[in-house]
């Protein structure tokens, strides 16, 4: 099932709203900011054994408590700053999602330096199927098992799948379609 037809049918409304935002708005749709890819990993990674719904509830928990995922600061959080996270009720309280979120700030860093920015590391690496881009993820980064990999490139367009294709919403995306995602 999509997630455009999984929208139709979730009750109740307030649920349905939450869900829609999301899909309507940023799911699919390219990311052309750093910060902003960052926050999205960030998110993936804590869905994980969680439903999206928890997650999109506690999104501006998370900006607020990864200094709206700002990737400089967030690779320099020390000690105190990993305890903050830890006792946040406003975010997932997990050790190994803290500390993933931190240790992939400093790979990110280290991509920008090489390649420009964490957009052109990927597009450096475009395109490839799901199985090569988990294997470069499993090799990058942390916590970035199969499900992770695959929803976060389905929601910046780096993977296909994230709309059906007669979700209206999918229109809107291809006039926003940058040449690289036609490769």
């Amino acid at each position: 099932m999509s997630y455009c037809s999984a929208i139709e049918i979730m009750q109740p409304e307030s649920r349905r709203e939450l869900h829609k935002k999301y899909h309507d708005n940023h799911y699919g749709f390219p990311i052309h900011d750093d910060n902003e890819l960052f926050g999205r990993l960030i998110m993936e990674i804590n869905q994980a054994g969680l439903s999206w719904e928890t997650i999109l509830k506690k999104e501006e928990g998370f900006r607020k408590a990864y200094d709206n995922f700002d990737i400089q600061k967030v690779a320099n959080y020390n000690e105190k700053e990993r305890e903050r996270l830890l006792n946040d009720p406003g975010i997932i309280r997990n050790k190994l999602k803290v500390n993933a979120a931190i240790e992939n700030a400093k790979t990110i860093i280290e991509l920008q330096k090489e390649f420009g920015s964490f957009e052109k590391w990927l597009e450096h690496h475009h395109p490839k199927d799901l199985q090569d881009w988990m294997k470069l993820f499993k090799k990058t980064f942390k916590f970035t098992g199969g499900e992770i990999v695959n929803e976060f490139l389905m929601s910046i367009g780096f993977l296909k799948g994230a709309h059906s294709e007669n979700c209206a919403v999918n229109e809107e995306i291809l006039k926003f379609d940058p040449m690289w995602r036609k490769k």
